[in-house]
């Protein structure tokens, strides 16, 4: 039995969702990605002008897609076969079934001049393993550029503290199922959680989704100088 709360929960829940969420991104049906932080993470990135981009937890690969649009080298990995095959049919870049805890193993053997996790960082002790290992996938001056869901909105209702939160389809399609978990962490704990893996701090943006005027997402630039 797998703990409903626990990094492995998460990866058994994307097995399940591949369909749907290829879907789901691929016909723009999620506001906030639509409106916000699609356009926000693309910006980050080509801020930092780079030749080659490493895209941990690429999903069905938009955003490797996305940067070789505009000239910019990618390849991306993630730990569920069926939405690498997905991106390898849709193409833009390299693609590879790979592990946080393969990565965080050093099992992945290239580097980029920026590493990026798109509200890929959702889990506890896999997400802080992965980032111990990110300076090694830097090339000089290389940065690495994570978006996540804002603490401030993320908290919700609950307590403002570190912890697992049950997961949620609410404002997403009937096709989805089995909701991923995810562990929530403070923007001090975010920052904290930086700045020990070796990593220094270079910027956080705040993009606001235009209609609600809240933090659609946070995101954090560092790089390897930590």
């Amino acid at each position: 039995m797998i703990d409903p709360l626990s990094d492995a929960k998460i990866v058994d829940s994307w097995h399940h969702n591949v369909a749907p969420w290829t879907a789901a991104v691929r016909n723009e049906e999620i506001e906030s990605r639509r409106l916000v932080t699609n356009r926000a993470i693309i910006d980050a990135v080509l801020s930092r002008s780079p030749a080659s981009v490493l895209d941990i937890g690429c999903g069905e690969g938009w955003l490797v897609r996305a940067m070789a649009a505009h000239g910019v080298r990618g390849t991306g990995v993630d730990v569920v076969p069926a939405l690498i095959d997905e991106a390898r049919r849709t193409g833009g870049g390299d693609f590879h079934v790979m592990s946080y805890e393969d990565i965080a193993a050093g099992s992945l053997h290239l580097t980029a001049d920026a590493v990026i996790a798109n509200f890929a960082l959702i889990g506890e002790r896999s997400v802080s393993s992965l980032l111990r290992i990110t300076p090694t996938l830097l090339n000089p001056k290389g940065v690495v550029i994570v978006q996540t869901v804002h603490p401030l909105v993320g908290s919700g209702d609950q307590p403002y503290v570190d912890g697992w939160r049950a997961g949620s389809w609410a404002g997403f399609s009937s096709e989805f199922a089995d909701p991923a978990p995810w562990y929530f962490r403070t923007m001090e704990s975010w920052v904290k959680l930086i700045v020990d893996s070796g990593l220094r701090l270079l910027e956080i943006r705040e993009p606001l989704h235009p209609v609600t005027q809240k933090p659609a997402s946070a995101i954090f630039i560092a790089d390897g100088s930590g």
